[in-house]
């Protein structure tokens, strides 16, 4: 028991309040504390300080909890915070012309302030790296047990501390490196990212997408002329030239959406980043491109399924970006969209002008500007569609892929057949009779 009673003795307590001062005197990594696991830490030794054995005891429960739920153990969740970390070092560290490989060369590009202050955080974070669940376990029990333990108070129970997935980065040429090979904040823990409505708000915000489509380019068969062009233009992207808008327009299921997406899983390494943009959203486009230019990723802006209505604020929105404002598109942005529509607004019969029409004297003009709009995409892939030769040979290479043995006419009759059940021919089509075999093969 310790000797104020409480069952902390005062070595104990001092410990926990320098690990909370420790905490506070972060200069530029204030933001790992600020996840739901390092806020659970922080109440935690808080209520310890303060000897409060039911905060304690809650906020170990609330820390534990934590950790269970993103499944990771306390190094782990810190080095982690610390490699996704958004701040003034960081931002300077992915901007490096290469990577830095010692101290000297670092800090030819980086304030000597602000290396020390990254130093100083290390040292900071590197005490609480090594800070043991069974150490906060233990203080936790002794705390509400007044050190004793009986069945009817069973002790604090340790998190599992298995190797961190990161070692802890020792040196700021380490983390420099990170940020400069990953990206930072955001950008450096998602590689594809939809935009959303904000609470609150009248804009919305980028929400990252933990599990993208892993649809890889090899498994996309057919079509490899308009297929080379998207990688060659993606491919002068990523080499800091500048790229051109895609269309991608043709019949459906001619796989113009999985194209797109497999050029995130061939190229995401090299910093490539897939935002994607629902129709209803467009409207926020100068929102979504402006702070893009400060970063040295790639992003593909992707607009599935476009079309617009007559008087479509939408349309207004993803024109200024196609042709650029008083604010030129960023030079690391493109946009690709995906059509079945080869001209993307509607027009009808009646709008067409009459020589008895007199409302509108350059009636004409008027719909050259409707027709136009597709034009103002400086690349378009057509997808036309897929014939009974172009459907099997998707059908054989797809299920060659898959492992599956079939013979090549009972194969063909099969394909046939399912796209006369279904949804015709097409590429999607092939892929769902495809699905179909696997799953029957599995029974």
């Amino acid at each position: 028991m310790g000797l104020d009673g409480t069952g902390l003795d005062a070595t104990a307590i001092a410990k926990i309040q320098n690990y909370r001062q420790q905490a506070a005197s972060l200069l530029l990594y204030q933001s790992v504390f600020d996840s739901d696991v390092s806020k659970a830490l922080s109440a935690l030794l808080l209520a310890l300080t303060t000897a409060d054995k039911i905060a304690s005891a809650s906020a170990y429960g609330q820390w534990f909890s934590a950790l269970a739920t993103c499944q990771q153990n306390w190094p782990q969740h810190l080095v982690l915070q610390i490699l996704n970390a958004d701040n003034a070092f960081a931002q300077q560290a992915q901007a490096l012309p290469n990577n830095p490989t010692s101290a000297a060369q670092l800090a030819e590009h980086i304030a000597p302030s602000l290396l020390a202050a990254v130093e100083h955080d290390l040292t900071i974070l590197r005490s609480f790296y090594q800070l043991k669940s069974a150490q906060l376990s233990e203080w936790t029990g002794r705390l509400c047990t007044n050190g004793t333990t009986s069945s009817e108070s069973p002790p604090f129970i340790p998190v599992s501390e298995s190797s961190s997935l990161h070692p802890f980065p020792s040196t700021p040429a380490e983390l420099a490196n990170h940020y400069l090979t990953h990206g930072v904040g955001i950008f450096g823990q998602f590689t594809a990212f939809r935009w959303q409505s904000a609470p609150n708000t009248t804009g919305g915000q980028l929400a990252g997408i933990l599990n993208p489509d892993p649809i890889q380019l090899t498994e996309l068969v057919a079509y490899d002329h308009p297929k080379q062009q998207l990688i060659q233009n993606t491919e002068s992207l990523l080499r800091g030239y500048t790229a051109q808008n895609v269309l991608l327009y043709g019949s459906r299921g001619a796989g113009k959406s999985s194209l797109v997406k497999a050029l995130l899983s061939e190229y995401y390494s090299q910093g490539l980043r897939l935002i994607e943009v629902p129709k209803a959203h467009l409207q926020n486009l100068p929102q979504i491109v402006s702070p893009l230019s400060r970063v040295p990723q790639k992003f593909i802006i992707f607009v599935d399924d476009l079309s617009f209505e007559e008087d479509d604020e939408a349309f207004k929105a993803l024109k200024v970006v196609l042709e650029g404002g008083v604010t030129a598109r960023p030079q690391n942005v493109v946009v690709y969209a995906t059509s079945n529509r080869r001209h993307l607004i509607r027009e009808f019969f009646d709008e067409r002008p009459r020589p008895k029409d007199a409302n509108e004297i350059q009636a004409w003009d008027t719909v050259q500007e409707k027709l136009s709009f597709s034009d103002r995409f400086g690349l378009t892939l057509t997808f036309t569609p897929a014939d009974q030769s172009t459907y099997l040979t998707i059908v054989r290479q797809l299920a060659k892929q898959a492992g599956l043995s079939l013979e090549p006419e009972n194969l063909d009759w099969r394909a046939r057949q399912w796209a006369t059940r279904h949804n015709g021919r097409s590429g999607r089509t092939a892929r769902q009779f495809v699905n179909f075999l696997i799953a029957e093969q599995d029974d």
